[in-house]
This record gives C-alpha cells, structure tokens and sequence, in this order.
C-alpha cells in the first residue's frame, strides 16, 4: 500500500542582483495562493536533492541557469495543510540569462522595500521579513 505524503517539499530562492533587488513572480491565476507574487521555485521530486530540484525548477519557469554550488541555505516557512508545504528558501547572487515566464507569469526584480509592498504568498511574506532584517 503506497503511502500518501503528509507534507510536500518545496524550494525557492532569493535571487539578488548587483543592486540587492530581488527577483519575484506572480503566481498564475487558478493555483493555489493565484495572483500573490512569491519567490521562484518548485516542488521536489522524489529521490531529487533540493539544490538540483531547484535549478531544474528556475530553468523551466524562467529560463534562467543557476549553479546549485552558488545556492546557500537561508531559512525556511511552513504552511500547514493536507498535505503541509515545507518551503527551504536559498539565496543566490549570480545566474545566466535573462527570465522569461515560461508559465505567462510575471515576474520582476524588486528593491526590499517595493517587495514588501506587494500582495505575497504568506509563507513569501515571512521569508521576505527575516531576508531584510
């Protein structure tokens, strides 16, 4: 009998650019949390290391390439549920290429201050605080 998860993996990153702006998405309409913008990233898949899922994750949403080795640990969120999301938030400074929104989301680079002006995800919003302080 195949067990059914009782939280979800996810991992996103605070992408920084040579002028401490953030990179953010909207999340699409008709998913969960549609219309609230978020950090970039995704699921982990089973058997994937976090780093590897979220570089496979940026590539496809934004078309944008990271090295995992420039991805460092930053913090995490929780948002309880069936299933629960563990969200692992890294942050990373450099990237190749340009976004582009794969999946018709908007996307932007955003001064700390802009961002925690716009309507986040709640778990995004938090994440936000704690890469500000």
């Amino acid at each position: 009998m195949q067990k059914i998860p009782t939280w979800i993996l996810v991992v996103a990153v605070a992408l920084l650019d040579q002028n401490g702006r953030i990179l953010l998405q909207q999340r699409p309409e008709g998913k969960h949390h549609g219309g609230l913008w978020e950090f970039p990233g995704g699921k982990v898949e089973s058997g994937e290391i976090p780093q590897v899922a979220l570089v496979r994750e940026i590539a496809e949403e934004l078309g944008i390439a990271l090295d995992p080795a420039a991805l460092l640990p930053f913090a995490f969120a929780e948002e309880g549920g069936n299933p629960a999301i563990v969200l692992n938030l890294y942050t990373c400074r450099s990237h190749k290429g340009e976004p582009v929104g794969h999946e018709g989301q908007a996307w932007g680079w955003f001064d700390p201050a802009e961002a925690a002006q716009l309507a986040l995800a709640p778990m995004d919003r938090r994440l936000l605080q704690q890469l500000v302080r």
